[in-house]
Parts: structure tokens; C-alpha cells; sequence
């Protein structure tokens, strides 16, 4: 049982959250005013002193923007380059070729587990959506079909697979083997994203109607279909640079001794900034000079483009400031005493409290991080358990039910361009069957090995 407090803290989670669901989907408030307002509201029913409510909210709100905000503009201006270069448009035509036009979402799923390997999921997203923007129009594909997918394999090595920095983490705190936990989570991951992408995907798809006029993916548009396109390879390459940095950065130890100067400037050049900006100017040459581009129509390119990511990175800052109110406001330590209390399987236990936490903070990260440190002390005494396998399960619930709080529910709804409930339906749903079925494989696995 758990005492009255605690009870209330998380009645009070509830109800705020609830309350802003309202508020954005009911009453058609302005969704970053509906999270303040929420953030506010249940900062009060927690009782937090007033004088710490702004400073609680801002530093949330603080602490999401000074990364999201960067890679947005970074992703969003390779990106531009990439649609009008036409290199969007290469990868879509060789895709399709490849595939099928039947089978494009299986494609998205691949280049979605492949770009998201070491890339947080944010800088995956805005790397790849230009492409599934192109790929829909150009087959005339509905966007949930081709994205769906996309998203899915993102989402899975985000949770599942190191090197991925939150999945590394968990290895590390449990003490597990790398190399095991990466053949493990594959096992489990690959047949997880058919289950969410391609599959989810063809099931929801033809149950959402998505607007004709996207402001987001009319920033990804190539107007100039008669001009010749870059190569397929060129094209590859530039959106790969930034991704290949960042493994040259999370392998430093492997190229240069740790503590070196070398190893220093791997890391360096690996950071998820740095590694965007990289890319960013690379493409500014490869699909822009080399594309006969002046310097004033890249500069052009890379202003306009900013324009329709202010929503967004006020959006995910807005969640990242209520996340950051459940913490301080101690529904976050009532749900993982309600989760610690119950006597259940250490797996069981391990994906509980991070798809609580997730639930709580929105932030995958900080769910696997803190269901990772509560339960790799019991794990000590539990033998019968492989910490490899706790190390999925815990990434397997923190991708639970992406909804309000999270950073990624705003910019998937706003690159989408779809309703709150249309992006429950679609992109809360499609974590959700990652997070179970992910569970299911991982207990599965956990009677063979």
C-alpha cells in the first residue's frame, strides 16, 4: 500500500494530465499555453512554493531547448538542402526502386534503424523527414504509411540498441555486456519495428486524414522536377556524415587512448551538435555549390526554412517544462515507490518503472537512466536474470505511450501536421506496441538464454 501522499501526488499527475489533453484537443487552446497552464496547475495541487514554480518550469523548459533547438535548425537545414538539391528526391526515386511502391515502408523502417542508431531520436527525425515527405508525394503514398515506419526504427534502436548513447547508458549501469546487449536488442528490436512500423502502420493509415496543405513539408518541396537530380551515393553520403560522426565519437576509445588529445577531438567532432553542423556545411557544398547554387540562394534557403520550427521548439520545450514539474513536484518519486513496493518479476519491475517514468517526465532518457539505477542494486541479487536483458527491458518501457510531455509527440505532430488525437492514434500507439512487444521478445529470449 502506499500512503496518502503519495496517493494524492499521483491523482494529481492524472488530472493534469488529462486536464491538458482537454484543454488542447477539446477546447482548442493554444497547446503551449494549455502545457503552462497545466504545469502551473499542478504545481499547485503538489504544493510546491510559489516562488519555485516559474524557476522549476524554466529550468525544464532550459534544459530540452538547449540541445532541441540546435539540432532542429541544423537537421532542418541539411534537410532543406537535400530537397532542393533534389537529393530528397534521389533517395525517394532509388527507394521506390529498390522496394516497390508496395513495399516503401519497409524501407522507411530500415533507414530509420539505421540512421537512428547513434543519433538521438530528435536528430534522426529531422535527417529524415524530408525524405519521407518526399517519398509520400512521390508515390502518392499516405504520409502515416511511409513516417510510421520511419519513426518505428528511430524509435527502436532509441530505446533498445547501444551504442545509442540512453540504451549505453543502461548497459553500463547494469554492468551488462555491450556486444551481447546489441545482439540481444537486435533479436528483439527487428521483428519489434515490423510489429509497430509496417504493420501498425498499414492498419492506421487509411483511419487518418491527414491535411492537403502541410506547412512543414511544403519547406521540403522540389519545384524543379525537369533538373537533373545528385547522385544516389553524394546524396547518401551527406546525410550519413553526421551520423557516421557521431559513431566516430561514441567509438573514440576504440581509434584513440582514452584521456588523449585525439580522443578528445573524436568526441568532439562526434557530439550530436557539432556533428549537424558538420553536416550542415557539408551540404552547403555537395548540394549546394556543386548543385550551381550561389551563396546568396543557400543563405535564403537556410533562412526561410527556420520559420515553421518555432512551434515546434517551443512545443518541446513547453513538455520538457511540465516533465520537469512532475519531477520537482514529487509525483515522479510516488510513482517509483508504487512500482519498487510490488513484488513482481525483475524484468517485469524494470520496464514498469521506466514506462512510469516515462509516462511522468516524457523524456525516454531520463526513464531508462533512473529504472536502471533503482533496479540494478536488486538485480545484485537476483542471478537468474541476464543484466543484458534488463538493460532491454528497461529501454523496451521507456518508450511507452509518447503523449503530452514528450518532445517528440510535438514534433511529430507538427512535421505531420495532425490533430492531438490523430498523433495518440498514430505515434502514441506505435511506442506503445513497441514498449509490449518489445517486453513480450524480451521474455521470450529471456527462456533461451
Amino acid at each position: 500500500m502506499i500512503d496518502q501522499h503519495s496517493a494524492y501526488l499521483l491523482i494529481s499527475a492524472l488530472i493534469a494530465v488529462i486536464g491538458l489533453v482537454v484543454l488542447i484537443a477539446f477546447l482548442k487552446l493554444n497547446p503551449f499555453i494549455a502545457l503552462l497552464l497545466a504545469s502551473i496547475s499542478l504545481a499547485v495541487m503538489t504544493g510546491m512554493p510559489a516562488a519555485a514554480i516559474v524557476h522549476s518550469f524554466e529550468t525544464g523548459v532550459g534544459g530540452a531547448l538547449g540541445h532541441i533547438v540546435v539540432v532542429v535548425a541544423l537537421g532542418t537545414m541539411l534537410g532543406k538542402m537535400m530537397a532542393e538539391s533534389g537529393g530528397a528526391d534521389q533517395i525517394a526515386y532509388t527507394l521506390v526502386r529498390l522496394f516497390g511502391e508496395k513495399n516503401v515502408s519497409w524501407a522507411m523502417m530500415l533507414i530509420g534503424l539505421l540512421i537512428g542508431l547513434p543519433a538521438f531520436f530528435e536528430v534522426g527525425f529531422v535527417l529524415l523527414v524530408p525524405i519521407a515527405f518526399t517519398v509520400a508525394r512521390r508515390t502518392g503514398t499516405s504520409l502515416i504509411l511511409v513516417g510510421l515506419p520511419m519513426l518505428a526504427g528511430l524509435s527502436v534502436v532509441h530505446g533498445l540498441v547501444p551504442p545509442h548513447p540512453a540504451a549505453l547508458m543502461a548497459v553500463t549501469i547494469f554492468k551488462a555486456d555491450v556486444g551481447r546487449t546489441i545482439f540481444y536488442a537486435l533479436l528483439v528490436g527487428l521483428p519489434t519495428a515490423v510489429i509497430a512500423g509496417p504493420l501498425y502502420a498499414r492498419f492506421i493509415a487509411p483511419r487518418i486524414h491527414l491535411t492537403a496543405a502541410n506547412p512543414m513539408a511544403a519547406q521540403f518541396v522540389d519545384h524543379h522536377r525537369e533538373r537533373s537530380l545528385p547522385s544516389f551515393g553524394l546524396t547518401l553520403l551527406t546525410i550519413l556524415l553526421p551520423v557516421l560522426l557521431m559513431l566516430l565519437g561514441s567509438g573514440a576509445n576504440l581509434f584513440a587512448s582514452a584521456g588523449s588529445r585525439s580522443n578528445a577531438v573524436l568526441r568532439f567532432v562526434g557530439n550530436d551538435d557539432m556533428a549537424l553542423l558538420i553536416g550542415a556545411l557539408f551540404s552547403f557544398i555537395t548540394l549546394g555549390k556543386m548543385r550551381g547554387f550561389s551563396r546568396q540562394t543557400i543563405l535564403r534557403y537556410t533562412n526561410e526554412c527556420l520559420a515553421p520550427t518555432a512551434t515546434v521548439t517551443l512545443l518541446v520545450g513547453a513538455g520538457a517544462g511540465f516533465g520537469r514539474i512532475l519531477q520537482d513536484g514529487g509525483a515522479a518519486n510516488a510513482i517509483i515507490l508504487v512500482a519498487v513496493r510490488s513484488h513482481i518479476h525483475l524484468l517485469l519491475l524494470a520496464w514498469m518503472l521506466a514506462a512510469l517514468m516515462r509516462l511522468a517526465t516524457g523524456s525516454a532518457t531520463v526513464a531508462m537512466t533512473t529504472a536502471a539505477g533503482i533496479v540494478a542494486p536488486l538485480a545484485l541479487h537476483n542471478a537468474g536474470v541476464r543484466p543484458e536483458l534488463l538493460a532491454i527491458a528497461t529501454g523496451a518501457g521507456s518508450l511507452i505511450f509518447s503523449h503530452v510531455n514528450d518532445g517528440g509527440f510535438w514534433l511529430v505532430k507538427e512535421y505531420f501536421d495532425m490533430s492531438v488525437g490523430d498523433t495518440i492514434k498514430s505515434w502514441s500507439i506505435c511506442e506503445t506496441i513497441i514498449s509490449v512487444a518489445a517486453l513480450g521478445f524480451t521474455f521470450a529470449l529471456s527462456l533461451l538464454v
